[in-house]
Parts: structure tokens; C-alpha cells; sequence
């Protein structure tokens, strides 16, 4: 579906692709207040949760923040990313640090256009898919993009980040 069809408006995310000629489609689902995981998101976008990734920003020991997407019915290894990132520690960061951090809410956090670009890493699944969805900033809003093309305009690093 096109963006003008449904009166979806343009996100930063979706300005980001343009610019660098990154095509993308535009899944538009309805979200519930209630249940804002991936999960539920895929389910109605009618994809497979495994192609969909969801967007999981942490602070390690220093207060340092990293970005993980992996498919949405997975959760980030934490012994992984701690490995990947060289960190002693690392926790989920609180879903009111949020907004202030990326400029997103929960439910709506995009791992393109962050208020600041943080190391981000994409679970090695990505590849398995011509596309995957992430989100486009926005609740209820997904963007459908090559993996690969989407972890390289931000610099991200695809690595082994789920549970064995």
C-alpha cells in the first residue's frame, strides 16, 4: 500500500530510505494501547514473527546506550550483547527514558532517525528474508525494507544477538 493511500503521514524513518534511495513499502496495522509488543503488530500485519524486528534500546555498566533489533518473538542474549559491545552489564533502559533517549515512545521506536545514532545491531536472521518490518516511528506503522539496506545506512552490525 502507498503511503497517500490510507493518509499515512511521512516519519523520519521514511525520510531517511528516500534519501538514500532505499526503496521500502509502508505496512499500516492497528495497535492496541493495551499490547504494543511485535508480536501482536505481526500477527496483524499478517506476517511471520520472525520477520518481524522489533527495536529494544539498553545501557550497559558506563552508561553507554546500544540499540538491538531482533524478530519480534525473540529477546536480545544479554550475555551476547554484552560480549558485543564489551560491557560488564547491560539492562533494558525504563520505557519513560524512551522519548528523551531516541525520540520515540514505546510501540513506536524505529532503529532509523534516533534523536542521536547509537551502535545498533540487528539479529543475524535478518538475512533470511528479502524484507523485514520495523517500525516507522510511529504506532501502528511498520516499514518493510531489505535488512541488509536498512542496517547499512545507519552503520549497524549484524551479529548473533537471540537466544540459542
Amino acid at each position: 500500500m502507498s503511503r497517500d493511500e490510507k493518509h499515512i503521514p511521512k516519519t523520519n524513518p521514511m525520510r531517511i530510505l528516500e534519501q538514500q534511495n532505499i526503496g521500502f513499502e509502508v505496512l499500516q496495522y492497528k495497535y492496541d494501547e493495551e499490547n504494543l509488543d511485535a508480536v501482536h503488530a505481526a500477527g496483524e500485519m499478517g506476517l511471520p514473527c520472525e520477520q518481524v524486528f522489533k527495536t529494544i534500546v539498553m545501557r550497559n555498566n558506563e552508561n553507554k546506550i546500544f540499540v538491538f533489533c531482533v524478530p519480534s518473538n525473540s529477546s536480545v542474549n544479554l550475555k551476547k550483547a554484552r560480549s558485543i559491545t564489551f560491557s560488564s552489564e547491560i539492562t533494558p533502559v525504563k520505557p519513560s527514558e524512551l522519548l528523551n533517549l531516541t525520540g520515540y515512545i514505546r510501540g513506536g521506536c524505529s532503529p532509523l532517525g534516533m534523536k542521536k545514532q547509537y551502535p545498533t545491531f540487528f539479529d543475524e536472521t535478518i538475512i533470511l528474508f528479502d524484507k523485514i518490518a520495523v517500525s516507522a516511528g510511529m504506532r501502528g506503522i511498520n516499514l518493510f525494507v531489505n535488512g541488509e539496506e536498512l542496517a547499512g545506512v545507519i552503520s549497524g552490525k549484524i551479529v548473533p544477538l537471540t537466544q540459542d
